[in-house]
């Protein structure tokens, strides 16, 4: 679901269209160094986003300024909407076009919250500039039907679906 500004505290945009998030979340840091304000702005974006040529505007605008007080993630699970996303538009090599638009790269399992914490007070702890955290992730991950499937980025369970999704995930868990 995307996220309802209206009705989650700490979301300040609804965004649903690819590609809006991070330029709003641009205008949103630079604000905060104009008010002398001290927060952080984060934006959460998918992978197939990355085909978004705004994401690419804002990027340029957020080095530019040396935004030290952005935090970029990318949910690097291989899919967008539309299947594969090598498929639909190579975003490839990632990690070197962040880099050439002049973010700090963090790379690290999705999966691993341990991890993720650390990237994120490493990204925190960064000043020069903003920072994004590619986290490599599994779509669907712990649910056998669901893992690297892409019409599940659009699809609803229904009850029995539900009870197999948490059956599935419980077992990986188990394995753990």
């Amino acid at each position: 679901m995307h996220l309802d500004s209206l009705k989650v505290k700490g979301v300040d945009a609804s965004t649903g269209s690819l590609g809006h998030g991070l330029p709003i979340a641009v205008g949103l840091a630079l604000g905060a160094r104009l008010q002398k304000k001290d927060w952080l702005t984060y934006c959460i974006m998918g992978d197939g986003e990355q085909h978004e040529g705004t994401i690419w505007e804002a990027a340029m605008c957020a080095s530019h300024f040396k935004l030290s007080n952005l935090i970029g993630f990318v949910d690097n699970n291989k899919f967008c909407i539309d299947g594969a996303c090598q498929d639909v538009m190579g975003i490839e090599p990632l990690v070197k076009k962040w880099e050439a638009f002049g973010w700090k790269v963090i790379e690290v399992d999705g999966h691993d919250f341990v991890k993720l914490c650390g990237a994120i007070d490493e990204a925190r702890a960064y000043k020069k500039g903003p920072c994004v955290i590619i986290a490599h992730t599994v779509k669907g991950k712990g649910v056998d039907f669901m893992e690297d499937v892409a019409g599940w980025h659009y699809g609803g369970l229904d009850a029995d679906k539900t009870k197999k999704a948490l059956e599935s995930i419980d077992k990986m868990y188990a394995k753990k």
